[in-house]
């Protein structure tokens, strides 16, 4: 039965006319179900996120040590390689008031700068990128020409009409096989594309170029961490030794080890300015009217936690270098400090997610006291075959995610939110990037709120990281030169020494996907309860109890489409927030049968 309301943030919710649904959203980290519905005109009216997979690593933590926390819950993301580890150390540290070395907070600075960098050079790349650049219409440019183009553009040196025509041979080698690989089933010469076929095959080598990149850059992980993805990370301090005049030793960190580490904090340097920021001016300049399309929550309610701490062990405003603030009700003259402990402040409701009831008929609950007891219990509207889904009912339980609020909003957290919050709050670095950008867009700061200003926010906070490595390099080669060698605290390493009682503990931290936290509870010496709100569970939550919108619901509203049955228009938005649903994971019954499959087919 149709239904219409107006939900408490203004948005006019409609259910009726055609239903869209896109399931798997694919080029994403996990399992993402999307539906809209569209009046005659198009137009969004309607829309609901579902997550379809159960994640069940708070589950598997009770009653294990905490200093092995770290190795469970990186294991949550295979893409954002380090991040939960972090938050997980950070907790257990708060948790016994341990302090780490200043030569351990630098590092792990370093590797956490070094993930986002990497996450948001294979975002713009490779997972959203295809939905603004046509692959096909590229292998129709002239060379020669877009030579012209990368030369107006930026001084990077691989800019030839030699260099771009070998990319156009091996492109229309691909083509003319009809064996596109990665980019089978791309809606290309979709009329929603708008770059000509000089820029397309100007980003598509770029793509090709930072496909080489990535997978070079995170040896800085592999250095001071050991591997990567999920690189070692260490409760009180990181697992690397530091000798600079050590010589052969594979267990030290030396300074031959060191010279390359710097090597390739200026290559991303190179490649964030020459590179990914003139090529995201250039997506700007083409596609103007997407500085307007898809704003959702950022104009209403974001929320940052801060991370990146320029001091050891001080996690305070004046420390966090990536600031902390929530703006609600679009009031953007007013940043509200945010506390991870106050129960007043973070809720966790279940009413349309598939777990059960919170006991004593609370609505939702502090993640210190959160409770993870799935129950898949669908709407008469979910049930269907692989090859026949109906829609979800989004009256009812529909999503595996739970949906946390603060102070009782829906909000949106990303490189986005950590933009406007830096913005708002006067950060001269931040202000500094994003009225450069402005400059060279000619666009408002209004215009960052949108679909094309969380790719530009991500573009911008890569370019800012890698500057952030450069920085913390230089502090770390200062302590080595004074005879700082320092880089684990040992009191942990004797639980005996821990305090008694009940222990609760915050570790936060920024996720390349937005605002991260993991809270523990430590009992004689184990883990009580432990859990953790990702980025994801803020975006793509389902409705609040009040009917609010996640930022993935609002963010589609009112987007006009321009052909529905190749909704182009809803990956775009739906990219730009980079999901990230926990991976490899099954929802089976106890007989070991599928509760629910996944249609797979005719999807890109």
């Amino acid at each position: 039965m149709a239904y219409e309301y107006t939900t408490p943030q203004g948005y006019a919710v409609k259910d009726a006319g055609r239903r869209i649904v896109v399931d798997p959203v694919t080029r994403i980290e996990g399992h993402l179900r999307c539906e809209v519905n569209i009046d005659d005109n198009n137009v969004i009216t309607n829309a609901v996120s579902c997550g379809t997979i159960f994640r069940g690593i708070e589950i598997i933590l009770k009653g294990r040590d905490p200093r092995d926390a770290w190795a469970f819950v990186e294991r949550i993301c295979g893409v954002c390689t380090g991040t939960h580890a972090l938050a997980s150390v950070h907790a257990v540290e708060n948790a016994l008031g341990i302090e780490i070395p200043d030569n351990a907070n630098i590092i792990r600075n370093i590797m956490h700068l070094c993930l986002m960098y990497h996450d948001h050079l294979v975002h713009l790349y490779h997972l959203a990128g295809l939905d603004w650049v046509d692959v096909v219409s590229a292998a129709k440019a002239d060379p020669k020409a877009t030579s012209e183009l990368s030369q107006k553009l930026t001084p990077w040196p691989n800019s030839s009409t030699g260099y771009f025509k070998s990319i156009k041979d091996r492109l229309t080698r691909i083509i003319e096989s009809g064996q596109l690989g990665i980019f089978t089933n791309g809606y290309w010469g979709h009329p929603a594309y708008k770059l000509p076929p000089e820029a397309n095959l100007l980003v598509v080598a770029h793509y090709l170029e930072a496909l080489d990149f990535q997978k070079d850059m995170v040896q800085i992980h592999t250095i001071f961490g050991g591997k990567n993805p999920h690189p070692n990370w260490l409760v009180g301090g990181v697992p690397c030794s530091l000798n600079i005049d050590a010589h052969g030793a594979a267990d030290v960190i030396n300074q031959e080890r060191l010279e390359l580490v710097l090597q390739l904090i200026e290559r991303c340097r190179t490649f964030a300015q020459q590179v990914v920021i003139p090529d995201t001016v250039a997506l700007a300049a083409f596609y103007k009217d997407w500085l307007n399309i898809g704003g959702g929550l950022s104009k209403l309610s974001v929320l940052a936690y801060g991370a990146i701490p320029d001091t050891a062990n001080d996690f305070s405003d004046k420390s966090l270098l990536l600031p902390r603030g929530a703006i609600i009700n679009g009031n953007f003259n007013e940043v509200l400090p945010v506390d991870l402990h106050n129960p007043e402040e973070i809720q966790e409701m279940v009413t349309h997610s598939w777990y059960k009831p919170y006991p004593n008929g609370k609505a939702g609950l502090h993640p210190f006291d959160g409770i993870t007891d799935p129950h898949y219990a669908p709407g008469p509207n979910i049930k269907g075959t692989s090859t026949n889904l109906k829609q979800v009912d989004e009256r009812d339980k529909y999503s595996w995610i739970k949906t946390p609020l603060w102070r009782g909003h829906q909000m949106e957290v990303g490189p986005l939110a950590r933009l406007l919050v830096g913005y708002a709050k006067k950060d001269t670095e931040i202000k500094g990037l994003v009225d450069d950008f402005l400059g060279q867009t000619k666009a408002p700061v209004a215009a960052l709120q949108s679909t094309l200003g969380r790719i530009a926010a991500r573009s911008l906070e890569l370019a800012w990281s890698a500057d952030k490595m450069r920085y913390f390099y230089d502090k770390l080669i200062a302590n080595l030169k004074n005879g700082n060698k320092s880089t684990a605290n040992t009191k942990l390493w004797k639980p005996e020494s821990w305090p008694t009682g009940v222990l609760r503990g915050v570790g936060f931290t920024e996720a390349p996907r937005g605002a991260l936290g993991h809270w523990i509870t430590i009992k004689d010496r184990k883990i009580e309860n432990y859990q953790c709100v990702v980025p994801t569970t803020w975006n793509g939550a389902p409705r609040s109890p009040d009917g609010q919108l996640s930022a993935y619901e609002a963010s589609l509203m009112g987007t006009h489409m321009a052909v529905p049955n190749q909704p182009l228009e809803i990956l775009r938005t739906l990219h730009s927030f980079d999901p990230c649903l926990a991976c490899s994971t099954h929802v089976i019954g106890p007989d070991g049968s599928n509760l629910i499959t996944v249609r797979t087919d005719n999807c890109f």
